[in-house]
C-alpha cells in the first residue's frame, strides 16, 4: 500500500516538475518525492521537519488550515510565512474521496508555476490517492472516532461531517443493512478492535447512565423490583389504608374473579406459605428485590455497528452481543431494529440503548434483548431520567413493601389472571387476593379499573429503570 502511495506521489512530481509530499488529514507523512536539484530552498524547515519527524507541528497545521484546505475541492495557493517557518509558498492539492478530505498533497510554489492543465492532471491523481486512503481506512481503522461523533454529536455541521466521514470510510457497505448493538455498562473506556468482533464495521465507547444491573437471584424466583427511595412507609402496626388522603382512587375490591363473599383476610392461615405473608409489607430488605441497592451509575457503554445480510436474520448481531457481554462480565446488551444505510444511526442507537436498559431492568429480557421484544420498555425508556414515582405508587415502591410490589407486578404481567399469577408466585389464590387488597388500600387504586391497572403497571416497570 505504501508503495502505491509513493508511485502516485512520484507521478504528481513528474507531472508538475516539483517534489511533492503526501500527508494524511492529521498532517502525518505518508510519502514524499525526491529532491534532485541544487535549489536548497526546496528543503525549507517545514518540509524538512515533516520528512524527518513524519508529521507537522500544530502551529503549521493551524496556519495551513486557515486557508480553507479542509473545505477546498481544488488547488489552494498558500503564501510564505517566515514567522511560521514557511519560507516558501505552497500549493495544496486536497485529497478527497466521496466529498470527505482524507489528506493533502503539498507542492512548493515556484515561478512560473504549474499550468491549469497540469494541476487538473495532478488532481486526477489525488482522486486515486483518495480511493486508496479510503480503502485503507475500511481495512485497518476501527472508525471509533467517526462512529462516536455520529452517536454523540448534536444535529449540525459536526454531525454531518462525522456522518460523511463514516460513510466514506465504510464505502459501498455504508448503504447496506446494519443494526446497532449496545453493551452496558462497559467496564473499560477502550473499545475492542473491529477486527476482533465478527460482523462489526465499527465500535466505540460512549457515556452511559443506567441501572447497575440485576443482582443474583434464584432461577425460580419471579423478577423483583428495584427499591425506590422517597416512598412513605406505613406506620408500624397499621399497614396502608384507603382514605381521603390516598393519592389514587378508592378501590372497589372485586379483582379478577374473587367471589363477593370471600374475605381476603381469611386467606392468611390457608395460604400454604407458612404464614410468611404476615410480613408481606414489613420486610425492609425486599426479599425478591431484583436489583442491587441504589440508582443509576455514570459510566461507559460500548456501541457496535454490525453488518446484516437480511433484516429477519439477527444472528450476526446476537453473536457479537453475546460474546461481548460474556467477555465483559455482568452486563447486558441491546439490539436495534435493522436499517439500510447510515442516515438513522442516532435512532438505532436509542433503540439499542433502550433494549440494553430493559435487559438490565428485567432479567427475563436479558442478557441480550432486541428492541422489538421489550414491550412497554420501548416507551418507558424514552421518559426523562430521574422522574419521581407517581404519588399513587410512591408508598408501594418503598423498600418496606417490596413483596407487595412484586405481587402486583406479577399479577399485572399475567393480565390479571389470578390462577396464573398465584402459580407464578407460588402462593394460594386467597393469599393473592389478600395481598392485592393491601395494594389497593396502599395506593388508593382500583385494580378492576383498566386505567388504574395501566398506571400501576407502568409505574412498577418504570421503577426498574
Amino acid at each position: 500500500m505504501k508503495g502505491d502511495y509513493q508511485e502516485l506521489v512520484d507521478e504528481i512530481s513528474g507531472l508538475l516538475g516539483v517534489p511533492a509530499t503526501l500527508e494524511n488529514r492529521d498532517f502525518e507523512l505518508i510519502a514524499f518525492g525526491a529532491h534532485d536539484g541544487d535549489d536548497d530552498s526546496a528543503m525549507d524547515p517545514v518540509r524538512t521537519r515533516s520528512i524527518l519527524t513524519r508529521k507537522s507541528t500544530s502551529a503549521v497545521r493551524s496556519w495551513f488550515e486557515g486557508f480553507g484546505i479542509t473545505r477546498a475541492s481544488g488547488p489552494v495557493l498558500i503564501p510564505a510565512a517566515p514567522e511560521a517557518g514557511v519560507l516558501r509558498g505552497r500549493i495544496c492539492l486536497p485529497v478527497r474521496h466521496r466529498g470527505v478530505v482524507l489528506g493533502y498533497v503539498w507542492l512548493l510554489d515556484s515561478r512560473p508555476g504549474p499550468t491549469a492543465a497540469q494541476l487538473a492532471s495532478a488532481m486526477a491523481v489525488t482522486d486515486r490517492i483518495g480511493a486508496l486512503l479510503a480503502d485503507e481506512e475500511r481495512a485497518g481503522a476501527d472508525l471509533s472516532r467517526e462512529f462516536r461523533a455520529v452517536l454523540t454529536a448534536e444535529r449540525g455541521w459536526r454531525y454531518d461531517m462525522a456522518l460523511a466521514a463514516l460513510r466514506t470510510a465504510l464505502g459501498p457497505a455504508a448503504e447496506g443493512l446494519h443494526t446497532v448493538v449496545c453493551v452496558a455498562p462497559w467496564p473499560s473506556g477502550e473499545a475492542p478492535s473491529a477486527r476482533t468482533v465478527a460482523g462489526a464495521s465499527a465500535l466505540c465507547t460512549v457515556p452511559w447512565q443506567g441501572p447497575r444491573g440485576p443482582a443474583a437471584q434464584h432461577p425460580s424466583a419471579a423478577p423483583g423490583l428495584r427499591a425506590v427511595s422517597g416512598g412513605v412507609p406505613s406506620r408500624p402496626g397499621s399497614p396502608g389504608r384507603g382514605s381521603a388522603a390516598s393519592p389514587g382512587r378508592t378501590g372497589k375490591g372485586a379483582r379478577g374473579g374473587r367471589g363477593p363473599d370471600e374475605s381476603p383476610r381469611t386467606a392468611v392461615d390457608t395460604a400454604g406459605d407458612g404464614g410468611a405473608d404476615r410480613l408481606a409489607d414489613g420486610d425492609a430488605d425486599g426479599g425478591a428485590d431484583g436489583f442491587a441497592d441504589g440508582g443509576g451509575t455514570d459510566g461507559r457503554a460500548l456501541a457496535v455497528l454490525v453488518r446484516l445480510r437480511a433484516a429477519d436474520v439477527l444472528a450476526p448481531a446476537l453473536g457479537a452481543a453475546g460474546r461481548l457481554a460474556e467477555a465483559a462480565g455482568p452486563v447486558a446488551a441491546g439490539i436495534a431494529l435493522p436499517r439500510r444505510g447510515t442516515a438513522d444511526l442516532a435512532a438505532s442507537w436509542r433503540e439499542a440503548a433502550s433494549a440494553a436498559r430493559a435487559a438490565l431492568a428485567e432479567p427475563r429480557h436479558g442478557p441480550v434483548a432486541d428492541w422489538a421484544s421489550i414491550g412497554p420498555y420501548r416507551l418507558l425508556t424514552g421518559l426523562p431520567p430521574g422522574l419521581p414515582p407517581d404519588p399513587a405508587t410512591a408508598a408501594l415502591l418503598a423498600p418496606a413493601h417490596a413483596e407487595l410490589a412484586r405481587t402486583a407486578e406479577v399479577f399485572l404481567d399475567c393480565a390479571g389472571q389470578v390462577g396464573r399469577a398465584a402459580a407464578a408466585l407460588g402462593i394460594h389464590r386467597q393469599t393473592l387476593y389478600y395481598r392485592l387488597s393491601r395494594v389497593e388500600r396502599l395506593t388508593g387504586l382500583d385494580l378492576d379499573d383498566g386505567e388504574d391497572r395501566l398506571l400501576l403497571h407502568m409505574a412498577l416497570k418504570t421503577a426498574r429503570l
